[in-house]
């Protein structure tokens, strides 16, 4: 029987980027986020580098990558055609494919075993199943490709709920997940205390007032964007590994000889 896919009833992409695309670009946890993955993802070792994103949503990660790595071959995948949409507009010269990630994937031929490097970010807590998500994405991994992993720990708010937060992680179910699905673990620790941590208790005690203001039409408050700006300053202090940062973030690397178990 051929899998389906499951969303929440709050997991309408293209309604989500429609609605919170303007306070998404000024949130400083997107900028947090792809600063623990550039360091992580070895771009500035790598002769070759073909990069899997999974998950582009608007295409800020890989409008980065595109500056900072001009050599770099770029493919993105979403389930949103409203974000493959944004995505293509912010970097023409990447490739960006719709694609449910809880199906088998349906890219041509010529990704298969593609991608040297990849990511995943801010996924695998929205997917019922985000074991099948690892095991299909694991058929565009090169033997010995790198892949990082965010995922957010702590508590959910309101807010991660509206937006179809299945589950937060612990650094030991994160593990357990990677390595089971065929995938060799090389790292994985917490980031973000001290001020990670208080962003995302800011975050919880907004409770449904932040959903107010995200989907608002527009700029976000003033007060709400002096906030975001001043967290921005204070995350440049958070300590990038530690055991108590509610921000994680793993790399785990497809091995180079077959291990067919985690293929099923």
């Amino acid at each position: 029987m051929q899998r389906t896919s499951s969303p929440a009833p709050d997991d309408d992409w293209n309604r989500h980027w429609d609605a919170y695309a303007e306070a998404n670009a000024l949130n400083p946890a997107q900028d947090y986020r792809r600063k623990l993955i550039l360091e992580r993802l070895g771009l500035e070792r790598a002769g070759v580098a073909r990069v899997l994103e999974l998950g582009v949503g608007q295409g800020t990660l890989s409008s980065e990558l595109r500056a900072r790595f001009p050599h770099a071959e770029l493919l993105g995948l979403d389930i949103s055609q409203r974000g493959i949409a944004m995505a293509r507009e912010r970097v023409p010269g990447g490739t960006f494919l719709q694609q449910d990630f809880m199906l088998p994937f349906t890219l041509p031929e010529r990704y298969a075993a593609w991608a040297t490097h990849a990511v995943c970010s801010e996924v695998l807590e929205h997917v019922e199943e985000p074991h099948q998500v690892l095991v299909n994405a694991r058929r565009c991994l090169a033997p010995g490709a790198r892949l990082v992993v965010t995922v957010p720990a702590g508590p959910r708010s309101k807010f991660d709920l509206h937006i179809g937060h299945r589950r937060h992680f612990t650094a030991k179910a994160l593990a357990a997940l990677l390595t089971g699905a065929g995938l060799e673990l090389e790292s994985l620790h917490g980031a973000g205390f001290p001020f990670f941590n208080l962003y995302r208790l800011a975050v919880l005690a907004r409770g449904d007032k932040l959903i107010d203001d995200a989907t608002q039409k527009g700029t976000p408050p003033l007060a709400a964007r002096l906030a975001m700006r001043a967290f921005s300053g204070l995350f440049a202090l958070n300590s990038g590994v530690t055991r108590w940062g509610w921000q994680l973030v793993a790399v785990a690397l497809e091995p180079r000889a077959p291990r067919e178990a985690g293929r099923s």
